[in-house]
């Protein structure tokens, strides 16, 4: 039996750039479902910081899990009752990325998962994987997504035997070592404490190292392998870690940059263009990835459930406390994924 269509939703919009003062709760009636649009209820959130641009009066939220209640006439990929998850960039279905196929992006330039009930594009959404709760799974669109693609995306894919350096333990970088550890390659993760190493060795990383006790944590990843270096780093620390990451690298080694997490660093001492010949090594910019990346990884989670299972933060909040999990992320004292759960 199909499941009642409610007449109003709570949604939050962002109303100003001030931060988590300028999100506005309100309820909304439900507009009229699109032709190819599917209508999903029970939205559960991975919330991630988004340093671009976005339309005025946005919902936010790119991440997001949840049940199919109803969909458009046109619509053949999905029915009444699926469970899905959300894609970030809507029209980035296969091949490179273009202006057309990365400007519709959920939650920036087009309304977001921070919402009771929302109408989304049938390209735009993958199934999710069994095994998982909705929580976890929404936690596989961006963190998920991004992690798979650094690893196995541009040409060059992480195999068995490789050596990956992760940095700390935000979603990326967890995922980073599941999805390496699955494939047999050797993984090493930096972190600041002893908390957050425990969680990376039961993760399975090979070296865990304290980027607080040692400063040239790039080095000492090097030294590691035996001088000769790591196969790929994903970076998402930014300017403040480039540097280290390139001095970890084996000839020829690629630096993956998926994020600026510590900030800009305006002095910084930041590799140049000319840095990747005189080092020899390969810099590639990741912004999530394909419909189809993600459906190989919805794949390889669900085939590989307990060992690909994400990694939740304690901390849950619900669709109302909003402004509190901004400001839980800005302390970060988070590990994992800090989710919003929508009921």
């Amino acid at each position: 039996m199909a499941e009642p269509i409610p007449r109003t939703i709570s949604q939050w919009n962002v109303v100003g750039t001030d931060g988590p003062a300028a999100l506005k709760l309100s309820v909304q009636s439900i507009a009229e479902l699109g032709d190819n649009q599917v209508l999903i209820r029970d939205l559960v959130i991975s919330q991630g910081q988004y340093p671009f641009g976005f339309k005025d009066n946005i919902i936010p939220g790119s991440d997001g899990a949840g049940t199919v209640l109803t969909v458009g006439k046109h619509v053949t990929r999905f029915a009444p009752g699926d469970r899905v998850v959300t894609m970030l960039q809507q029209g980035h279905i296969a091949g490179p990325p273009t202006e057309a196929n990365t400007s519709r992006q959920l939650g920036a330039t087009v309304d977001g998962t921070f919402r009771t009930l929302g109408a989304f594009d049938e390209q735009g959404l993958v199934r999710m994987p069994e095994g998982l709760s909705f929580t976890e799974a929404a936690t596989l669109s961006c963190a998920g997504l991004t992690a798979w693609n650094a690893l196995f995306g541009g040409g060059r894919p992480l195999s068995a035997g490789q050596w990956l350096l992760t940095q700390g333990t935000g979603g990326v970088s967890l995922f980073a070592v599941q999805f390496a550890k699955l494939v047999g390659a050797r993984v090493i993760s930096t972190t600041s404490s002893a908390e957050k190493a425990e969680v990376l060795w039961r993760l399975g990383a090979d070296h865990v190292v304290n980027y607080r006790e040692i400063l040239a944590w790039g080095d000492e990843a090097k030294r590691l392998t035996g001088g000769v270096g790591v196969d790929l780093v994903i970076d998402v620390t930014g300017p403040l870690g480039l540097e280290q990451s390139v001095r970890s690298l084996r000839l020829d080694g690629i630096v993956a940059v998926v994020g600026a997490i510590a900030g800009l660093g305006e002095n910084a001492k930041v590799p140049t263009i000319l840095d990747l010949w005189t080092n020899l090594f390969t810099s590639r910019g990741v912004w999530v990835g394909t419909r189809l990346q993600m459906e190989d990884m919805c794949r390889a989670v669900e085939g590989n459930i307990e060992q690909l299972r994400p990694v939740l933060d304690s901390k849950v909040f619900n669709l109302g406390e909003l402004k509190e999990a901004y400001e839980y992320l800005e302390c970060g004292v988070y590990l994992g994924k800090v989710c919003i759960e929508i009921s």
